[in-house]
């Protein structure tokens, strides 16, 4: 009975008044992380594009050609447009102004009907409440209809009632929206300083997107002004569109073709516009898919409708023009894509996002008309073109040959399998644990850091992978040397990796951490970044996925009679040092390879899950991370040359991590 009496206490206390109901803007404030994906750096420069991805879908409306982005001295961020400005006058529902309402209300916006916008990014009416909700404050200025309207909220709540008095005369005609909003230090607790290149690669590319849209984006942040107390300022300005995007893109590559074949079409009012180029010395594809100019990372309907009419439309010339007989299989998509550079921007009036985040495009009826569109124009172009087609086919048939080739390497490599054989690949030091999801592989430079890392770890969930020497560099090479090379085929068995340009697999993955330690000098960078360049050109989705991590293991050991500290950087030798004052006794020990330390010190510093420091690898910028691979791993001396001299100044050697 004392039970049953118990339980009933315990459900008399969770009553109705237990339940929360969240009004206006609190649970935004309740929940960031729904809203804006993170309070950390991510979800900071989230703000400032929900405030411009409202300017651009004036934009795209047809009223507005200029938007002013400015990084404030004051922390905030101002974000002006020239296009017609927020409605101010008396909402019906809500009874307060149209330009309170939006900032104040959740799911309030003019994108819902089809009356304010034929097409926006924005969906759910969400972006610029948001932005009031998590900021210190915002001050809205709006100009339309000769007046000039002006509000200031703090933390979401409106400050007084909207302010309107006639426009200046030097200012008539003028009409635009103007939001100025200082993120708040209570949601963002890391910090709310804007990273100027973050946004200035979106800025960039909403310019390109938008062809004819000039965006000028300015820093009056006292670190940004020059010796005359001049803010720094770049205008974003392409009239070539998408095409130009293009062009940037493939500027450290050979084109195998000049010209880059484009697309502008519309069908039952979606708009489909694409850029193409295929280049000689690239082994891989770089597809950008948007979808009313949001970039959507994980694909989506148009991008399945591009690959599907690419394979058809090339496979049809190839039969046509006599390169494949009738007995040869289909050239594969991933053999026709090899080498190829698109944009692709899709406008849907009403498109469907596969979560809040907007990463992947879920309208069925655009895969259809992105066939139907691309594969007129494509197949326009290359009638009339056909030296172009050739030489696209050529290439695409030297990559079939080269993956037929592979596959018959990797199908050896496989054979010698790690399940298969006793001869574990490249001296492979299994874990015990068969679930991936708590494994984790170590790959380590040579066999002295190889040895400290097979004693010291922990044999249930660490394998250790030593590699003797420089593997590839995958930029510059073609598949069928990559499967002979023997510290690859080490790398693809031991990780349990597919064949290039197959999909992923997660269920072959073998390891769900895959840690990249190498030594902290020159040498060790280079091992380093061949490593990286081969994941993120062979299995992309490895690092997009986020099973890649980079080990972080000290630089120096200072020892003080018993006690020790390690030191990760310059920087942290220094504070170590003068915590002990002038006077005191010390020795500093540097550890130049991993080898140099004892299994127990690698274990201790570098591999125990509970105090190492290991960095992920993420990619923020898939243009920028394809076009810095190009460069720094291409075969072109001269972009190398001029990237490193440009951006050696910008090194602060203390906290460099090599």
């Amino acid at each position: 009975m004392i039970e049953d009496s118990s339980v009933k206490k315990v459900q008399a206390a969770y009553g109705a008044e237990q339940i929360q109901v969240l009004e206006g803007l609190e649970p935004v404030r309740k929940r960031p992380g729904m809203y804006i994906g993170s309070t950390g750096p991510r979800g900071l420069h989230h703000l400032v594009y929900e405030v411009v991805d409202n300017a651009v879908d004036e934009a795209l409306a047809g009223h507005c050609n200029e938007i002013v982005v400015v990084l404030c001295s004051d922390g905030s961020a101002s974000i002006t447009d020239n296009g017609r400005g927020i409605p101010t006058d008396v909402h019906p529902k809500t009874g307060k102004s149209a330009l309170e309402t939006v900032l104040t209300v959740l799911h309030a916006g003019g994108k819902f009907g089809s009356g304010g916008y034929k097409v926006s990014g924005g969906l759910h009416g969400v972006g610029v409440s948001v932005v009031n909700a998590l900021s210190e404050w915002v001050e809205v200025t709006v100009n339309r209809q000769d007046q000039t309207h002006y509000q200031r909220f703090e933390r979401g709540a409106p400050v007084g009632t909207l302010r309107s008095e006639k426009q200046l005369a030097k200012d008539k005609k003028t009409t635009g929206t103007k939001v100025n909003f200082k993120p708040d230090t209570e949601i963002f607790t890391n910090g709310i300083v804007f990273d100027y290149g973050t946004l200035s690669s979106r800025l960039r590319e909403l310019a390109y997107l938008n062809g004819g849209v000039s965006i000028i984006f300015r820093d009056e942040r006292k670190a940004a002004l020059d010796n005359n107390e001049k803010a720094y300022e770049e205008i974003y300005f392409y009239e070539g569109g998408i095409k130009e995007y293009v062009s940037y893109m493939n500027s450290e590559k050979d084109a195998l073709h000049p010209e880059i074949i484009y697309v502008n079409s519309e069908k039952d009012g979606v708009q489909v516009e694409a850029a193409l180029q295929w280049c000689i010395d690239a082994y891989s594809d770089s597809i950008l898919g948007f979808a009313n100019n949001i970039r959507t990372v994980d694909g989506g309907t148009h991008i399945e409708g591009l690959k599907t009419v690419l394979t058809r439309t090339l496979n049809s010339f190839a039969r046509k023009r006599g390169k494949r007989k009738e007995g040869d299989s289909n050239l594969a998509g991933e053999n026709i894509r090899e080498g190829l550079t698109v944009v692709l921007s899709v406008k849907v009036p009403e498109p469907e996002f596969e979560g809040q985040t907007k990463t992947k495009l879920g309208n069925t009826e655009v895969r259809g008309i992105v066939d139907s569109l691309v594969g007129e124009s494509l197949g326009q172009y290359l009638e009339f073109n056909p030296s172009v087609i050739d030489l696209i086919l050529e290439k695409a048939i030297q990559a079939f040959n080269a993956a037929e080739a592979a596959r018959r390497a990797r199908e050896l490599v496989r054979r010698k399998s790690v399940l298969e054989s006793t001869t574990l690949p490249g001296k492979l030091a299994d874990c015990s644990s068969r679930d991936p999801s708590e494994s984790e592989i170590y790959i380590v430079e040579g066999d002295s850091a190889g040895g400290s890392a097979k004693q010291g770890r922990d044999r249930k969930f660490q394998a250790i992978l030593p590699l003797r020497g420089k593997i590839l560099n995958i930029e510059k090479t073609d598949d069928a040397k990559i499967y002979k090379n023997t510290e690859i085929q080490a790398l693809i068995t031991g990780l349990g990796l597919g064949i290039k340009g197959e999909e992923f697999s997660l269920k072959n993955l073998r390891y769900h951490r895959v840690v990249i330690m190498t030594d902290a000098d020159v040498d060790g960078a280079h091992i380093r970044t061949l490593l990286l360049t081969f994941f993120y050109r062979y299995q992309k989705e490895l690092v997009e996925g986020g099973y890649v991590y980079i080990a972080c293991p000290p630089l120096y050991k200072v020892e003080r009679g018993k006690n020790h500290v390690y030191c990760y950087n310059e920087s942290d030798l220094k504070k170590a040092i003068n915590k002990f004052g002038e006077k005191a006794n010390y020795t500093i020990q540097r550890f130049k390879g991993l080898g140099e330390m004892m299994p127990k010190q690698l274990w201790e510093t570098t591999m125990d899950p509970s105090t190492r420091m290991m960095k992920r690898v993420e990619i923020e910028d898939a243009l920028e991370a394809d076009r810095i691979f190009t460069i720094l791993m291409g075969d072109k001396v001269a972009p190398r040359r001029e990237f490193i001299e440009t951006h050696s100044v910008e090194l602060d050697m203390a906290t460099l991590d090599i």
